[in-house]
């Protein structure tokens, strides 16, 4: 995803680059391609900051990030299987000039598991050329649907601590005004800011948070869904399920079938 001693992305005249790792290890430094990159994770779960915006990427689960979109990669587990694909695209559909993540359908995957042969190949290969040519052309509609796995994260300092005290606390029952006191602005102005800083309330930030957060514990398959509610704050089953199924569009048990 980044530049390393063996291979520089940019520096590469291909077309496309495969590169898969066991174990990817990151600097967490912001950087960007000249490529854009498909981003696919086979075990373990993945954050990504991409355009000042957090993302995860849970197993089974891929991204695609536009060319020359500033990004770094973040916090995973400890175990982490990375299939990275990066590409020119002359296509003008608008899929590839935006930050996509969806659920990796059984042929994608196995079109991205069978592109593994190519792995850090830097020599031109005229049947990785066309193989990746038709993967990446289908790309657009082998995604039924985008997928809400992200958070903005504020520029503005006056929010700093009021945002690190919501994301260690996340699964406490946290009030405006308890923000309000740690981020030293009076109730409206902290409203106001994190409001248009983050494009969403108190309650429907914390209620992401807590959703990608059971993503990142459903993947790491260690957890049921009842522990799995409780230990992100909820007080039911239902409650979490039906909170789930807002931001996600689905429910718990259906993700936790795609990722086995």
């Amino acid at each position: 995803m980044d530049a390393t001693d063996v291979i520089i992305i940019d520096e590469i005249s291909k077309p496309y680059l495969v590169w898969f790792e066991e174990n990817w290890v990151h600097d967490d430094v912001l950087h960007h391609h000249g490529k854009g990159q498909l981003v696919y994770v086979e075990s373990g779960f993945q954050y990504i900051t991409i355009e000042e915006k957090k993302y995860l990427l849970p197993q089974n689960h891929a991204v695609w990030i536009p060319a020359d979109a500033v990004h770094k990669t973040n916090s995973h587990s400890e175990k982490i299987k990375l299939m990275i694909m990066f590409a020119d695209i002359k296509n003008t559909d608008s899929f590839y000039h935006e930050v996509n993540v969806f659920s990796v359908p059984p042929v994608l995957k196995e079109m991205i598991k069978y592109a593994e042969k190519w792995s850090k190949n830097t020599a031109e290969n005229k049947d990785e050329a066309l193989f990746l040519g038709a993967l990446f052309n289908e790309l657009p509609h082998f995604v039924a649907h985008s997928l809400t796995l992200h958070i903005r994260l504020p520029q503005d300092k006056r929010l700093t601590k009021a945002i690190d005290y919501l994301h260690d606390y996340y699964s406490k029952d946290i009030k405006i005004e308890d923000l309000s006191d740690i981020a030293l602005l009076s109730l409206r102005t902290l409203e106001r800011i994190f409001k248009k800083e983050t494009g969403l309330t108190l309650s429907k930030y914390q209620q992401m948070l807590r959703i990608i957060k059971s993503l990142e514990l459903l993947s790491s398959e260690h957890l049921t869904i009842s522990e799995t509610a409780y230990e992100v704050g909820y007080k039911s089953v239902q409650a979490y399920t039906r909170s789930f199924q807002s931001v996600m569009k689905f429910r718990p048990t259906d993700f936790v079938k795609n990722i086995k």
